[in-house]
């Protein structure tokens, strides 16, 4: 399905906050603690958050740069990998880095995090090796990584379900008891990620209605970037998608999702809530979704270059560098650094990629239960004489 990327094309309530407009982000109707350039925003809204970032320290605050710069680097990577026929598909969050990483880094070791797809950098700062994240998106294995030591779950392609699964969890995590203890190294939050066009499927929907119903230590990341695949969320919400969960009786926060500031901050601040018992939190990360929706898709059918310039004016990676060049009088010797750190890591995971090995084609069958079940035994033992079939016709040769 594609459609028009005008906005004379939206009814005037679904202009006013949908990418096709020409105010991707207002705000006065969110928190946004850098404004696109650079300048620290101080208002009544941004004041509840204030404390968060003054708080960090320049170490803490020269990772979130490090973390989307890298993430970066390695985005272009993924995209060449698969143009050279090394991936099957490569899934790109060019834009989405500070969403991601001011999310990510909000969260504390005992949280979890049920991501969609596209969370690449969220599981790389849960401790996820990039170079597993290829080996299953080149086909190899049905998972890639150890989700119970990162407590970053397997990636769901299927639309919106990991929000049940995240309530679920969450659920879990209040019936053990490890809610509100006021222990920080104990209290766990479940922090649920997806885009805006999962928001139109019925488990976001049925998931929020358990969570705040439950009041569950959950907080959904809404990484609104304005196009669930081709269709604009104007289409899909004649409302901010914030006030849909606030129809739910969730705290929802509409944030710049391109501020990495405001996206740590106020992920913070909900997900300590969640874990001291004060039930479920919402973020409706506004942000832009730069590339293709994967590498199968091709953007230029339904959005236009003038959008595209529009939100690359909005980068958030050049937002935050002006902002430690000027406030915090970062040198240039530290964005030297993390190019040369981006580049080598980006090296290491091409070299890996090259050389992963190729999977027993019985491997396909061992994981996809937790149990030995006929089904699986019974394909395996089919696929087992296929092959034995191709060793006969080679030796009677």
């Amino acid at each position: 399905m594609t459609s028009t990327s005008s906005a004379s094309t939206l009814r005037p309530a679904e202009a006013e906050h949908t990418a096709t407009s020409d105010a991707p982000f207002d705000s006065a109707t969110g928190v946004q603690l850098l404004d696109p350039s650079g300048a620290r925003q101080r208002n009544d809204r941004n004041e509840p958050y204030q404390a968060l970032v003054d708080g960090l320290s320049l170490d803490e605050l020269q990772q979130f740069y490090r973390d989307m710069a890298i993430m970066r680097r390695l985005d272009a990577e993924g995209t060449a990998l698969q143009r050279q026929g090394q991936l099957a598909l490569w899934v790109p969050s060019v834009g989405q880095e500070a969403a991601q990483v001011g999310a990510g880094r909000a969260t504390r070791p005992q949280d979890w995090v049920m991501p969609s797809y596209r969370e690449h950098v969220i599981g790389m700062i849960r401790g996820v090796d990039f170079v597993d994240m290829l080996d299953m998106l080149r086909g190899n294995t049905h998972g890639g990584w150890d989700w119970q030591r990162t407590h970053f779950h397997l990636y769901t392609l299927v639309i919106g379900t990991q929000s049940l699964h995240g309530t679920g969890y969450a659920q879990g995590v209040a019936l053990d008891g490890l809610v509100g203890t006021g222990d920080i190294d104990r209290d766990t939050a479940v922090l649920t990620c997806f885009g805006d066009g999962a928001t139109s499927e019925g488990d976001v929907s049925e998931a929020m209605i358990f969570a705040e119903s439950l009041h569950v230590p959950e907080v959904f990341l809404c990484q609104n970037n304005q196009w669930a695949i081709s269709v604009p969320v104007g289409i899909q919400a004649a409302r901010p998608l914030a006030d849909r969960a606030a129809g739910f009786g969730l705290n929802a926060v509409r944030i710049d999702g391109n501020d990495v500031l405001a996206s740590y901050a106020v992920a913070r601040s909900l997900l300590d809530d969640a874990r001291s018992g004060e039930g479920p939190g919402f973020i409706e990360a506004v942000t832009f979704r730069r590339g293709p929706h994967t590498t199968s898709d091709d953007p230029t059918k339904y959005r236009t270059r003038e959008l595209e310039a529009c939100w690359a004016d909005r980068d958030p990676i050049t937002r935050y560098e002006t902002w430690l060049r000027t406030d915090r009088d970062v040198p240039q010797a530290f964005f030297d650094e993390v190019e040369q750190q981006a580049g080598d890591e980006a090296a290491r995971v091409r070299e890996a990629v090259l050389h992963l090995p190729d999977p027993e084609p019985a491997s396909m069958f061992a994981h996809v239960y937790s149990e030995p079940h006929p089904v699986m035994q019974a394909q395996a033992a089919w696929l087992a004489d296929y092959e034995a079939g191709f060793a006969d016709e080679e030796e009677q040769a």
